[in-house]
């Protein structure tokens, strides 16, 4: 890493060039992801990469570069010509965004701290586990160990390192009936070591990812309409961290281009919902010991009892709005810029229980897994696919149907939460956007939507 004395170098020749702002960023990171089936290892990837990134601002404006190259004269030529293109020198600014001399592929080097079969035994248990179950025709299973050392300076007098290890098994099933194949998945992962495969049980895990495959494969087509929509506990999260996370990221706020904005202090949900991001979380997935900024990751409550409290702040859009970075602030790796984003992103637990829930609901649909979809953070309509789900008849679960859509927009089933359970659980994923794909966590306790719209077949 950078000595600290080079460090200040660089920040003082940033701050005497005209630089409102400066930050290093430094990076080193370790990752060994392993994929295997049933009949072989499919992918095994070991690398270590290293880079540093610039950012300074002047009049609120960003000017960020990267280099893969430590070596003094490198580092001190990116400062100068982000200096430059600070000040409007075209040249300069053609040489950081067109000739890419600063942005070099990453270092990579072969990088091992256990055998190759340790490392997989964990993912061999979890396909035999999955495999011994009926109507199972293949299994997939990847393990993800990451560790990453960050060093972050700025002319603000922040000086910190920070070492942070990820470890996730993912574990996909697919069952097949006839020509019909369907696939269930399952992904558990914190923010610990690789003995975290020797606290969770693989076999169960990967038994459910297999029951979740059979249930599709015999599910119904879904026919859609207006109805309820119990969205189970766990990674039925995911529907609130797109669908409202995203317009409560500064990144939308300072723009003015967020449902949200100017609602701070005003009913934005109903009196049931409590919405939380928290980076703090100890070893939880998507929680940081500092932000990519060099801030602390505290636990900010963006919405309490239905009342818009916070967003989500880094230290530009911070300044932009005229409000207070968070420790939200992050970034894939020092390619990119860090902004305001999600870490865990959870509602609060309710007075309900899951079973009032269901038997309160005369006819709606039960959503037990959400996959994924879209969401306009502007105007916070969104389109997410849901995989596990069942019909609600007369107050119960009745037969499983697939193909199913839901449509709608955040602020509007914010205000529609009208039960909240509580049986909360948080799940791990990824979220991708403007800083790149990022570790994060999706959690909720059973909940309840008095109305949306459910897209099915027609």
């Amino acid at each position: 890493m950078l000595s600290q004395d080079m460090i200040e170098r660089i920040l003082d020749r940033a701050s005497e060039k005209g630089a409102d702002f400066a930050e290093v960023f430094e990076e080193e990171r370790i990752q060994q992801e392993t994929q295997i089936t049933q009949d072989e290892i499919e992918e095994c990837q070991n690398a270590k990469e290293c880079g540093i990134g610039i950012r300074l601002f002047k009049d609120k404006t960003r000017y960020y570069a990267y280099t893969n190259n430590r070596s003094e004269e490198a580092i001190f030529q990116l400062v100068s010509d982000l200096t430059k293109a600070m000040k409007g020198d075209c040249m300069a600014r053609q040489r950081l965004q067109e000739k890419k001399i600063y942005k070099m592929g990453s270092e990579t080097q072969v990088v091992s701290n256990k055998s190759l079969k340790e490392r997989i035994a964990p993912a061999r248990r979890a396909v035999a586990a999955g495999m011994s179950q009926d109507e199972i025709v293949r299994m997939r299973v990847k393990l993800t160990d990451m560790e990453q050392l960050v060093q972050i300076a700025n002319t603000e007098g922040v000086y910190v390192q920070d070492n942070r290890v990820k470890t996730r098994l993912y574990i996909a099933a697919y069952a097949q009936n006839g020509t019909d194949v369907q696939s269930g998945y399952y992904g558990p992962g914190a923010m610990r070591g690789h003995e975290y495969y020797d606290q969770i049980d693989v076999e169960a895990a990967a038994r459910e990812a297999a029951r979740a495959a059979k249930v599709i494969l015999h599910a119904k087509p879904c026919r859609g309409g207006q109805m309820p929509v119990v969205v189970a506990n766990g990674f039925g999260g995911l529907l609130f961290h797109e669908a409202c996370g995203h317009s409560l990221e500064s990144t939308v706020i300072a723009r003015g281009s967020s449902e949200f904005c100017g609602l701070l202090g005003k009913k934005v949900a109903s009196d049931v919902v409590t919405l939380v991001d928290d980076g703090s979380i100890a070893g939880e997935w998507g929680s940081l010991h500092v932000d990519d900024e060099g801030t602390p990751t505290q636990k900010n409550v963006l919405i309490e009892n239905g009342i818009l409290k916070s967003y989500m702040v880094d230290k530009l859009d911070g300044l932009r709005a005229g409000l207070k970075p968070t420790g939200s602030a992050r970034r894939q790796n020092y390619r990119h810029y860090p902004v305001a984003r999600m870490t865990n992103t959870y509602i609060a637990p309710g007075k309900s229980t899951p079973e009032e829930i269901i038997s309160s609901t005369e006819k709606g649909i039960y959503v037990k897994s959400i996959n994924g979809g879209s969401v306009d953070p502007s105007t916070g309509d969104f389109n997410f696919n849901a995989s596990e789900c069942y019909m609600i008849q007369n107050g119960k679960l009745s037969e499983p149907v697939r193909g199913v859509t839901l449509i709608g927009n955040g602020g509007t089933i914010l205000k529609a939460v009208d039960m909240v359970a509580d049986d909360f659980e948080l799940r791990q994923g990824f979220c991708y956007a403007s800083s790149g794909a990022l570790y994060i966590g999706a959690g909720q306790p059973t909940i309840r939507v008095r109305n949306m719209t459910v897209g099915g077949i027609e």
